[in-house]
C-alpha cells in the first residue's frame, strides 16, 4: 500500500525518489529472476520504472500489471506505459483483486515499507503466486545510508516532530534480519537480501533541492507546509550537511538499499 500524493507530489518524484530508485530495479529484477513469458505482478508500481522494465524481460509473451492505490502515481505510469504488454490498476497491495497463483513473479520497489501492515502485505504476495514463484522487494537501508533523503528527514523532523511517524516510515526495514525475517513468517523459503549500493552526481545542491521546493513525495509535502522561516532553516540544514558530498560545485552521493528475495 502506497500513500496518495498530491499531483504536485508526484511532478517532482520522478527527478527526487525515482532518479534514485530506478538504479536499484536491474538487481530487484534478477533476484526475482524475471524472464521471457512470465506473468509479473508490480505492487506499489509508483511512476511504473518497475513495471517498464519487467516489462522489457517478459516480452510480448509476457504480462506485467503495475497496482497501486495513488491514482496521480497510476496516471504517470499509464503514460509511460503506452506501448508495452504493461496493465496499470488501481488496487491495494494489501488486499490484491488477483486470484490466488495467478503470477510467477511479484516485485515491490520502494514500497513495501510503506504498507501499514508488511506481513499482510508480503502474504498477500505468496497468495498471488504460483509454487515456485519468485518474490523480490526493494527498501531503503538506515537513514545515515541514504543521505539525499536521511538528511532531509532529520532536518525536517526539528520542526515537525508530529510527523515522526511518517517521515521515519521509509526506513522500517532497513533491518536485514527482521526483513528476511518477515519474508520467512509470510511463507517463502530459500530467503535472502542483498545490499545494493549505487551512486548519482547533482551538478549543484540546487539540482538535488528543486524537487523538494516542487513537493516531490512525502518529505516535500511536509517541506511546504512549513513557515518560509522554517523552509528556510531546513534548506539551509540540508545544504550543509550535504556540502560534505560536494566536489567542484558538484554534489556525489552513495545510497544503500536491501532487496529480499525468496520462493514461494
Amino acid at each position: 500500500m502506497t500513500t496518495v500524493l498530491p499531483a504536485i507530489g508526484v511532478s517532482g518524484y520522478d527527478r527526487f525518489v525515482g532518479r534514485w530508485s530506478r538504479l536499484y530495479v536491474p538487481a530487484l529484477l534478477a533476484a526475482a529472476k524475471i524472464a521471457a513469458g512470465q506473468r509479473v505482478l508490480d505492487v506499489a508500481t509508483g511512476t511504473g520504472e518497475a513495471a517498464l522494465a519487467a516489462g522489457s524481460c517478459v516480452g510480448p509473451s509476457g504480462v506485467v500489471l503495475g497496482v497501486d492505490i495513488s491514482l496521480a502515481m497510476l496516471d504517470a505510469a499509464r503514460a509511460k506505459a503506452a506501448d508495452g504488454p504493461i496493465r496499470v490498476i488501481a488496487m491495494d497491495g494489501q488486499a490484491l483483486a488477483c486470484w490466488d497463483r495467478a503470477f510467477d513473479a511479484v516485485i515491490c520497489q520502494l514500497g513495501l515499507m510503506l504498507f501499514p501492515n508488511v506481513r499482510q502485505g508480503l502474504e498477500e504476495f505468496g497468495r498471488v503466486l504460483r509454487p515456485g514463484g519468485r518474490v523480490g522487494v526493494c527498501v531503503w537501508s538506515a537513514p545515515e545510508r541514504v543521505p539525499m533523503f536521511g538528511f532531509l528527514k532529520e532536518a525536517l523532523l526539528r520542526h515537525e516532530p508530529a510527523q515522526r511517524n511518517v517521515l521515519e516510515q521509509p526506513y522500517s526495514l532497513a533491518d536485514a534480519h527482521r526483513l528476511a525475517g518477515l519474508l520467512t513468517a509470510a511463507g517463502f523459503r530459500d530467503v535472502s537480501v542483498a545490499r545494493e549500493v549505487r551512486e548519482i552526481a547533482y551538478e549543484s545542491f540546487e539540482e538535488y533541492w528543486e524537487p523538494v521546493e516542487a513537493g516531490a513525495g512525502r518529505s516535500g509535502q511536509i517541506y511546504l507546509g512549513l513557515p518560509e522561516a522554517a523552509r528556510s532553516a531546513v534548506r539551509d540544514e540540508v545544504r550543509e550537511r550535504l556540502s560534505h558530498f560536494e566536489s567542484g560545485g558538484r554534489l556525489e552521493m552513495e545510497a544503500e538499499a536491501l532487496i529480499a528475495s525468496g520462493t514461494r
